[in-house]
């Protein structure tokens, strides 16, 4: 097992993962996985994502184990940033907006960064409400759409469950409360401009992750 341990799927590909942070890429994180990594050596393991209805979930009490054992945990994008709230003040170490919003009490719920994706390639079919969020904010932000759309928006995709909420499926909720014109613009500028925070979040982990590494004498850079 290498010194590294990152849990990745959708958050980022793990081929561009390569280029940040020299590692060992695990699929996400399901129950045991932390507890395995530990036994086979690694020093600082890296969670971004993982599994939260398809298998049991990371639990607490195995990070808490990894700590106790020596080894770093940071979190960050999907479950790390879930897992990093709630143990930061034990030990793990959260980076990310995802992560500031689930600790500053901004974010609560799972169903934040909940999504579907295809489990051999890991490509998302659905998109996470923290991005969305991310996206219509923007969108205002940028004069696309003014403050009441944008919270027709915000409605429509949290009254949608976590596997369907795609622009097109928000935009079609909202549409008897938003003109065609506004419902227009805002899906032009989520094909063009829509905000991803989670793979943001993650790129920063594997930067994060990687300097930690320098300072535990672990080579972690990426080699041509």
């Amino acid at each position: 097992m290498h010194d590294v341990v990152v849990f990745l799927g959708p958050s980022l590909d793990p081929a561009r993962a390569r280029t940040i942070l020299r590692a060992r890429y695990c699929p996400p994180v399901k129950r045991g996985d932390v507890t395995h990594a530990v036994t086979k050596g690694a020093r600082i393991i890296g969670i971004i994502d993982g599994v939260f209805f398809q298998d049991c979930s990371v639990g607490h009490r195995e990070i808490l184990a990894a700590l106790r054992a020596g080894v770093l945990v940071v979190g960050a994008s999907s479950m790390g940033a879930l897992r990093a709230a709630e143990l930061d003040t034990l030990g793990m170490e959260g980076t990310g907006a995802v992560y500031e919003a689930f600790r500053s009490g901004e974010l609560v719920s799972d169903d934040e960064v909940a999504l579907i994706f295809d489990p051999e390639s890991y490509v998302p079919l659905s998109e996470p409400l923290v991005n969305i969020r991310s996206t219509i904010a923007e969108a205002e932000t940028q004069g696309f759409i003014d403050h009441h759309a944008a919270g027709v928006l915000l409605s429509a995709a949290q009254s949608l469950y976590f596997p369907d909420r795609t622009y097109k499926a928000v935009c079609d909720q909202a549409r008897s409360s938003l003109s065609p014109e506004v419902i227009a613009r805002f899906l032009a500028f989520a094909g063009s401009g829509a905000v991803d925070l989670k793979r943001k979040d993650a790129r920063k982990a594997l930067l994060r992750i990687r300097e930690i590494a320098r300072e535990q004498g672990i080579d972690a850079d990426p080699h041509d």
